[in-house]
């Protein structure tokens, strides 16, 4: 298992097209990978999960995969939020 936390930055947070690409990026990979924001496990590969979270511009989270490539999904996953989603 690996993990990383990071803030979300863009102004949107994560919600829409941000959610939808995190999505997308989280399904590439084989590692079952979560977000842990405000004491809830929220699936990163459900665009449902991450929009239901509220996770808003500002919010600390907790990146976390477990599988064959649980390091390389968490670290494209934080460059990803770090480089705001190329807003």
């Amino acid at each position: 298992m690996y993990s990383k936390k990071v803030t979300v930055t863009n102004k949107s947070g994560l919600h829409a097209r941000p959610a939808s690409e995190f999505a997308k990026k989280s399904t590439g990979f084989k590692s079952q990978i979560n977000i842990e924001f405000k004491g809830k496990i929220i699936n990163a590969k459900s665009i449902i999960g991450l929009l239901s979270a509220g996770i808003a511009a500002g919010s600390d989270i907790v990146i976390t995969a477990a599988g064959e490539d649980e390091q390389h999904a968490v670290e494209a996953l934080v460059e990803l939020i770090k480089t705001n989603f190329g807003e």
